[in-house]
C-alpha cells in the first residue's frame, strides 16, 4: 500500500520558471510526476547504505523513478 506524502517548499524563483517552462511544453507531465521523478533519482543517486533495509528501499526508488519515466498519459 503507497501513503502519499504531500510536500510543501518554497523553490527558487528561477526554479520555478524552469519548471513552469517544462511543463507548458510538455503536456504529458505534470508537477506531481516532475516531483517524483526528481525526488526518486535525488534518493537513488545519494543512497550510500548497504543494508538489506536500504537494498529494499533502493530499489523501491528505482521503480517509482522508472514508472515516472515511462508512464503513459
Amino acid at each position: 500500500m503507497t501513503t502519499p506524502v504531500s510536500i510543501l517548499a518554497e523553490i527558487p524563483e528561477e526554479l520555478h520558471q524552469s519548471l513552469k517552462n517544462y511543463l507548458e511544453t510538455h503536456p504529458n507531465w505534470d508537477q506531481d510526476r516532475v516531483f517524483a521523478a526528481a525526488l526518486s533519482l535525488f534518493l537513488l543517486q545519494n543512497s550510500n547504505e548497504h543494508s538489506q533495509s536500504a537494498s529494499q528501499n533502493y530499489r523501491a526508488c528505482a521503480k517509482v523513478y522508472l514508472e515516472t519515466l515511462f508512464q503513459q498519459s
